[in-house]
């Protein structure tokens, strides 16, 4: 019986935007995977201090931005759970729930960069294969990847994805300062930010 490949895709989603589910549809195909699971922040605490808005406002966003696509679930622990959130913790509990899954946890290449200051590294890497987008086809050098963190390279697989500047910081921006949102975001995320007034200034 064939493993199946799972993809679990983390973040505050402060809005979810085009960027976020080109990743995740891009990884999908290129990786095999038979879903995504999109796992919102409950506490990130890699944002302590930077104000991100409440979970209910996150999660309507994001079901709205998934809805139509079966592939993709929400998957609401981090939130439900309270306090900081670490991905690698989340990984362990979906890893010990599902053993029989093969789990590919999706990022950046930023985010990639940036993966030896995150919260026990070298135990995520051991739970999870990394789907990382090569953004404009552009891919971390192994011999760079090593230096990151040791077998680094060997838990990477990459996948193509069209370079879509968009930024959930850029969408806060716009929608504070009135300006259209239109081809940023599903147009049902950007009805509900300006339906309930996010990000506009107090």
């Amino acid at each position: 019986m064939a493993t199946v490949r799972r993809g679990i895709l983390g973040g505050t989603f402060d809005p979810p935007h085009y960027g976020h589910l080109m990743l995740a549809e891009q990884a999908r195909e290129q990786l095999g995977l038979a879903c995504v699971s999109w796992v919102p922040a409950g506490d990130p605490w890699r944002k302590t201090g930077t104000p991100i808005s409440a979970a209910q406002h996150r999660l309507a966003m994001l079901r709205l931005a998934v809805e139509g696509n079966d592939s993709f679930q929400i998957d609401t622990r981090e939130v439900e759970r309270g306090g900081p959130s670490y991905t690698v913790d989340t990984l362990a509990l979906i890893h010990e729930q599902h053993p029989e899954q093969e789990l590919f946890f999706l990022l950046g290449a930023d985010a990639l960069s940036d993966l030896p200051n995150w919260h026990n590294p070298a135990k995520l890497i051991e739970i999870a294969s990394l789907g990382a987008a090569a953004r404009g086809g552009k891919r971390i050098p192994d011999s760079i990847l090593e230096t990151l963190l040791p077998s680094l390279c060997q838990r990477v697989s990459w996948f193509a994805m069209p370079r879509l500047d968009i930024s959930a910081t850029d969408l806060r921006t716009r929608a504070a300062k009135g300006e259209s949102l239109r081809y940023f975001c599903p147009p049902a995320v950007a009805a509900y930010i300006t339906s309930n007034k996010l990000y506009t200034p107090a």
